[in-house]
């Protein structure tokens, strides 16, 4: 009776013992029928501490190997609500067959490190646009239903290095069509991570005040070191599809091209680039940036083809809740270098943004919530490609929003921009935008 219960409990709970060698001598040998350990596991079974098929039943007439005795003892020994009685059988348990339970963990542990030599991460994103715009006595709309799917591997190389990417598919909810399906490798780098110090090669997310100037990745290299001031080197080459509609040819963002700017230009696909940026936090309330970036590419019929911008910023926190943070920019160019029948200053090559934060979702913790009021200045030439979704570049305006997390993983969130073009103030853009986002 004592072999037949503990055999079948093993049928049970083994898996794939056959398959493996150990270095403990003769795993795989059978327990003798007389050997004290049945009557501990089968004391054990009766108390629920080792539990049979899941209907309480248990069936099978084989002998049990000390593998299979080892494997459930290693259950066992992972229970926490058990009794002082079991807890010293299972103690017992435990000396008495530990060369085995050695060769388990070890197997188990390797397991385990294997499987997390990649990481994955992602969402499910749902986004909602619908810009409003008005011009003297001329009305227009623009909406938009994306979906996005995105997966962010990450893995282990060795205890310096790791191997990161981005990949994404979209569709059109509005069309009912994506990409030809197609899934865009947005990123892939590898970093090396040392005491204050950190290197990225491949093509990389670029961190030099990434929200109000460009928060889109280049091809390059990037090297930060520094512990409570840190600097960082970046340089590379940048897609100009990367880079404001300004920039690419396309005229500025939400502006009535064809009423306004009506000459587009040839330009090269891609940009050398480089930044050098620093960041101070000591941990208090006051943490500080600077940076300076620059785009450089051919432009026909452009003398002053590239791009150079200065940025500071500095964040405060009042307490725990609140935030206010500030950013400043500063371009040498304007839209007259591209466009030479532009009247007067076109005020876009300045950048500057001042937010006030409280609280913010949390995406592990239900019902956290956040909301924020801004204003936003975001001269096109400045603001090549910023973080925003409320104001657009070339843009000026008030943006106020909130996010919540209604369920663990899952974040809402919505905003609304009332802004006014920076060269055109006849032109006005009433921004919505609404998100969810589903994270695994």
């Amino acid at each position: 009776m004592k072999k037949t219960l503990v055999s079948a409990l093993t049928t049970a709970l083994v898996v794939g013992a056959a398959s493996t060698t150990f270095a403990a001598a003769n795993p795989f040998s059978d327990v003798p029928a007389d050997h004290w350990a049945y009557d501990a596991v089968s004391q054990l079974a009766a108390d629920g501490v080792i539990e049979g098929y899941g209907d309480t039943t248990f069936r099978g007439n084989q002998n049990i190997t000390r593998y299979e005795m080892a494997q459930m003892i290693a259950k066992a020994m992972a229970k926490s609500d058990v009794s002082a009685a079991d807890k010293a059988l299972i103690d017992k348990l435990a000396a008495e067959f530990s060369d085995e339970l050695n060769n388990l963990g070890v197997r188990v542990s390797n397991l385990e490190r294997n499987a997390d030599m990649v990481k994955w991460n992602g969402m499910a994103r749902y986004t909602y646009t619908h810009d409003k715009y008005e011009y003297k006595d001329l009305e227009g709309k623009d909406k938009n239903n994306e979906l996005l799917f995105r997966l962010e591997p990450s893995a282990e190389v060795n205890d310096h290095w790791h191997v990161k990417a981005r990949l994404e598919a979209k569709t059109d909810l509005k069309s009912d069509q994506g990409n030809d399906g197609k899934v865009s490798l947005k990123r892939i780098w590898a970093q090396g991570d040392y005491s204050n110090f950190q290197v990225k090669l491949g093509k990389l997310p670029s961190t030099v005040n990434n929200t109000l100037v460009y928060d889109n990745p280049y091809s390059g290299a990037a090297v930060t070191f520094g512990k409570n001031l840190k600097a960082t080197l970046e340089a590379g080459r940048v897609g100009t599809d990367e880079l404001s509609n300004t920039l690419n040819g396309k005229g500025v963002r939400g502006t009535i091209t064809k009423a306004i700017l009506d000459d587009d230009y040839p330009i090269d696909k891609a940009a050398s680039y480089q930044g050098i940026g620093l960041a101070y936090n000591d941990g208090s309330k006051l943490t500080g940036r600077a940076g300076y970036q620059h785009f450089d590419w051919n432009a026909d019929d452009v003398d002053n083809d590239d791009v150079g911008i200065w940025s500071v910023g500095a964040n405060y926190r009042f307490d725990k809740n609140v935030a206010f943070d500030a950013s400043y920019a500063k371009s040498n160019r304007s839209l007259t270098d591209y466009y030479k029948d532009l009247k007067g200053d076109d005020n876009q090559d300045k950048s500057y943004a001042f937010e006030l934060d409280y609280k913010g979702a949390q995406k592990q913790n239900v019902g956290t919530w956040g909301a924020w009021v801004a204003y936003r200045y975001l001269g096109a030439l400045t603001s090549v490609k910023p973080t925003y979704d409320g104001i657009h570049e070339g843009y000026k305006g008030w943006e106020v929003g909130m996010n919540y997390t209604p369920f663990q993983n899952v974040v809402g969130t919505l905003r609304y921009g009332d802004t006014k073009n920076l060269y055109e103030n006849d032109l006005k853009d009433k921004v919505f935008f609404g998100r969810i986002e589903v994270f695994f």
